[in-house]
């Protein structure tokens, strides 16, 4: 069990250093949030049911639960909070950008 843990933790971790990278390599602001989320949010899952599996003696496995639920359902709420605060207050998408879809309804008057 332990080495099932440990492969478990170790592809969380792959994922956590691929969001870092995502959040590195991306033009704006709102690419780079959602890279970092969506891989820091499976690489959290991983991560912590690796530990979980890994130690299951502990009697952890109802709080890991907890934080797993905790973690799908916040991380991705608050980055769109994040990324339209940024679109409100005027940061611009980078030239490669090919769609703005809040300033699309915006324009057409339909405001979410």
């Amino acid at each position: 069990m332990e080495l099932l843990g440990a492969i478990i933790t170790l592809l969380g971790s792959i994922f956590l250093l691929l969001g870092a990278l995502g959040i590195v390599r991306m033009p704006d602001v709102y690419n780079r949030m959602q890279a970092g989320t969506k891989a820091t949010t499976l690489g959290s899952i991983f991560f912590l049911l690796g530990i979980s599996v890994g130690h299951h003696q502990c009697g952890c496995v109802g709080k890991v639960i907890i934080l797993i639920l905790f973690i799908v359902i916040t991380n991705p709420i608050s980055s769109n909070a994040i990324a339209r605060a940024s679109h409100f207050i005027g940061i611009k998408l980078a030239d490669i950008s090919k769609k703005d879809e809040l300033q699309e309804d915006k324009n057409s008057g339909v405001v979410e």
